[in-house]
């Protein structure tokens, strides 16, 4: 892909993409990080993997990439720290968060650190080569098939029940939730 210039009197809609097809993807589950980069690299982008933060901000550092696609939970700590660290090394790059866990905070602060989108997992090759190549401005076509208002609350459930170190009692209080109703919830598979 060739650099896209930006016209004389054209308006700020359009943006100059990096010439460069280098593509950091840090995610810490390695099989689809493993799948992503071979969908990637068929698509021309010529792809570096991390599945840490201290990886991936290392690399961020020594490749500098002109696009990335950041896991926003990983194992060691909150990809958050390395799209600031591409941003710091490249502020040209167009960065991608992913994240089975999306919220409005969490999308808010990636947005004010660089990121171009936001996508909720699983998300396919095609919708992050699309997120990742837009035009500023444009928005993403919605998902065929988007979670479920019920997938949606067990993820967020799942999600503190974690956080709170699979604490049972302190998940229910601070979900405002009793604490066998939870038990419940937990007990059974998530739904589709």
């Amino acid at each position: 892909m060739t650099e896209i210039e930006t016209p004389q009197g054209a308006s700020d809609e359009t943006p100059v993409l990096p010439e460069d097809r280098t593509l950091l993807l840090v995610d810490d589950d390695v099989p689809f990080l493993t799948r992503l980069a071979r969908a990637m690299e068929s698509r021309g982008f010529d792809v570096s993997t991390a599945s840490t933060v201290k990886d991936g901000k290392d690399l961020a550092k020594s490749k500098k990439p002109g696009f990335a696609v950041v896991d926003l939970r990983l194992e060691d700590g909150n990809g958050l720290d390395v799209v600031s660290a591409i941003e710091d090394a490249r502020p040209d790059a167009r960065i991608v968060v992913l994240t089975g866990y999306g919220n409005i905070a969490t999308a808010v602060a990636a947005v004010k650190l660089g990121a171009v989108d936001y996508l909720a997992k699983p998300s396919d090759a095609d919708a992050i080569e699309a997120a990742l190549l837009a035009k500023r401005g444009d928005r993403a076509d919605p998902p065929e098939n988007p979670m479920s208002a019920d997938r949606v609350r067990w993820e967020h459930i799942q999600r503190v029940y974690e956080l709170c170190g699979r604490n049972v009692s302190e998940t229910a209080r601070r979900l405002n939730m009793h604490r066998r109703t939870l038990q419940r919830i937990l007990a059974k598979r998530a739904p589709k």
